[in-house]
């Protein structure tokens, strides 16, 4: 990510955008249950969220400032901090009640690699399990914010075909203010 995103991410307002979006989409869903994946925590404000609300939370960070920035922070908390890329974690698989990924997968360089992804979500959850997520959709507006960083939108029209090849099964998707929000299920 370039200075600027990251600077944003950690930033009050981004803080407020979660408080006030986020929250309550995932009240809305099913329990998150006791063991959560978060795929891309970046500094850690949606890691804030869900160990509020949560048992355990295993943070998956490829960028190593970040990475360390957060497992610094966290250290001692209910949330482990994995320094790894997330589409091969090595985690155990049938291992997680509930995966996240918020506005994660447009800094995938590929589609190849996200659908990697996906299928690592998917073989981590446990039969039953939960995979929920928020990304951006293509805009102008995204693309500017993304000058000199990985900007790869998922389509939001293919995602649930995307998430059903990778092991998903009835993956709901919708997009509300620009932004698109998934929810699948491994089958149990």
């Amino acid at each position: 990510m370039n200075e600027l995103h990251v600077q944003f991410l950690s930033s009050p307002a981004w803080a407020a955008t979660l408080e006030a979006e986020l929250l309550p989409w995932l009240a809305s869903l099913a329990e998150l249950g006791d063991d959560v994946l978060e795929v891309g925590p970046g500094p850690g404000l949606t890691t804030d969220i869900l160990r509020a609300r949560v048992s355990r939370v295993t943070a998956v960070e490829l960028d190593d400032d970040l990475a360390s920035a957060l497992a610094s922070r966290l250290a001692g908390t209910n949330v482990d901090v994995l320094h790894g890329d997330a589409t091969a974690t090595g985690l155990a698989s049938d291992r997680f009640s509930t995966a996240t990924c918020f506005s994660v997968l447009h800094h995938m360089p590929t589609p190849d690699t996200q659908d990697r992804l996906f299928a690592e979500i998917c073989r981590v959850l446990r039969p039953g399990g939960t995979f929920a997520g928020i990304d951006s959709v293509d805009s102008a507006f995204m693309r500017d914010a993304h000058v000199d960083d990985t900007f790869v939108p998922v389509d939001p029209d293919t995602l649930g075909r995307r998430l059903e090849v990778a092991g998903f099964d009835a993956p709901s998707v919708v997009v509300v203010e620009g932004r698109v929000r998934f929810v699948a299920r491994k089958p149990g």
